[in-house]
């Protein structure tokens, strides 16, 4: 039988002092050599419990990108894994509750405590509450693993039942997946466990409240009174969360782990946790109008997905002194180069139709062997264009696959700072 790492049975069992060493033993493992090591190991430890061990082996080594060094003491279940917050997304969440004043949090569906954890290190009390007892198991190992028992309490319970009257502030993060081994995505709020209204009416009864999201919820689905803030980290979008107590009807963009904060400068935000950059009090806020299209200039900002969801790329256009290349594409173009966190900035060379026979032979008149493509706005694949124009050489491009002015498009260029 093969262990999944998601039975509290088998937590209990590598918490024991023989789990520790088994453990302690498969901390650099190999996954190559994982049968052989298997068979050697169950010559002196029982079965069960080397299987445990494996699992749980291979799931710190997949945790590791989320959590980094903590990974190696942490317990994990395979939900816990696929779902948990990334460690510096939590961690930025925590100071903004801190900063906010909050002493006390109900973290609602607190899954194998990642927020919880994020929240104590700030000083943070945490009553973590999850209907999963594996979850719930690891949630109390990891407490425990990084120290933090004295600040967090876990409670298997259903989340609707918690009286969080008590509380300063309550954080709910509803599941988000279903279907078959709970991978699939769900993409209705009202569908999420517990559904967004409810969690929303939780967050309505605490002085403040964050509700994490998806990042493609509907703009239409926010609450008046909630401060919607989208967070992306080292360029991906990994969620959104709804603010309550802070600023009602502000939209806010933050890039981490640098903590650029791109927010609707009409509105006070208070508890941020990092002083917003000089170029953001600049800006006039959520709320612009669009640039008018115009030609491809020199240069071509690429908007942070963040900003883009967070319908703040006129902000950006703004910042820059820019213009959009078409009125549904959210590329930014300009003709002199402002440097910006919000985007990502190429120097555009070329400027042609979407003809791949033309771009293969422009690339291979210039050399280029080393080809990153990109697109907007384009049904067509990037490993598509690779495999077709072959690249070869010594020398290096960008392509971005996208639409000016409504005809499809090829921009060639590189990044901005590249020779």
């Amino acid at each position: 039988m093969t262990a999944t790492a998601d039975s509290p049975d088998d937590l209990a069992a590598l918490l024991t002092e023989e789990g520790q060493e088994l453990l302690e033993l498969l901390r650099d493992h190999d996954p190559a050599q994982e049968l052989a090591l298997a068979t050697r190991l169950r010559r002196d430890h029982p079965a069960p419990l080397v299987s445990a061990a494996l699992a749980q082996a291979r799931l710190r080594q997949r945790a590791a990108a989320k959590f980094g060094e903590d990974a190696r003491r942490m317990y994990f279940t395979p939900n816990g894994v696929e779902q948990s917050t990334r460690a510096a997304v939590a961690e930025y969440r925590a100071r903004r509750f801190a900063v906010l004043g909050v002493r006390r949090v109900a973290d609602l569906c607190g899954g194998i405590g990642g927020d919880a954890l994020a929240l104590a290190r700030a000083g943070i009390e945490v009553l973590a509450v999850d209907r999963d007892p594996a979850a719930c198991a690891a949630a109390r190992a990891n407490a425990a693993a990084l120290g933090l028992s004295g600040l967090v309490e876990v409670r298997r319970a259903d989340v609707t039942e918690v009286d969080t009257s008590g509380f300063d502030a309550v954080f709910v993060d509803p599941a988000r997946r279903g279907g078959r081994g709970g991978r699939g995505r769900i993409f209705d709020p009202e569908a999420y466990s517990p559904p967004l209204s409810w969690a929303v009416e939780a967050a309505r009864r605490a002085p403040f409240a964050a509700l994490k999201v998806a990042p493609g919820i509907p703009h239409e689905a926010v609450p008046e009174e909630a401060e919607a803030e989208w967070v992306s980290c080292g360029g991906d979008v990994k969620e959104a969360v709804l603010w309550f107590g802070t600023a009602p009807g502000a939209r806010r963009a933050t890039l981490l782990p640098a903590g650029h904060a791109l927010p609707d400068a009409a509105h006070a935000l208070p508890g941020a946790a990092h002083a917003l950059p000089d170029a953001a009090h600049s800006l006039l806020g959520a709320g612009l109008p669009d640039p008018e299209p115009g030609p491809v200039g020199r240069w071509l900002y690429e908007p942070d997905g963040a900003v883009v969801r967070a319908h703040l790329v006129a902000d950006v256009a703004r910042q820059v002194g820019g213009r959009l290349i078409d009125p549904t594409i959210a590329y930014v173009t300009a003709d002199s180069l402002v440097p910006t966190p919000y985007a990502s900035a190429y120097e555009i060379t070329d400027v042609l139709p979407f003809n791949l026979k033309r771009l293969k032979a422009l690339l291979r008149e210039r050399g280029v062997g080393v080809l990153t493509v990109k697109k907007r706005g384009s049904a067509v694949e990037p490993e598509e264009v690779r495999r077709r124009v072959r690249p070869q050489g010594p020398n290096v491009a960008t392509v971005l696959l996208t639409r000016v002015a409504g005809a499809p498009t090829m921009l060639v260029g590189r990044p901005a700072g590249t020779d």
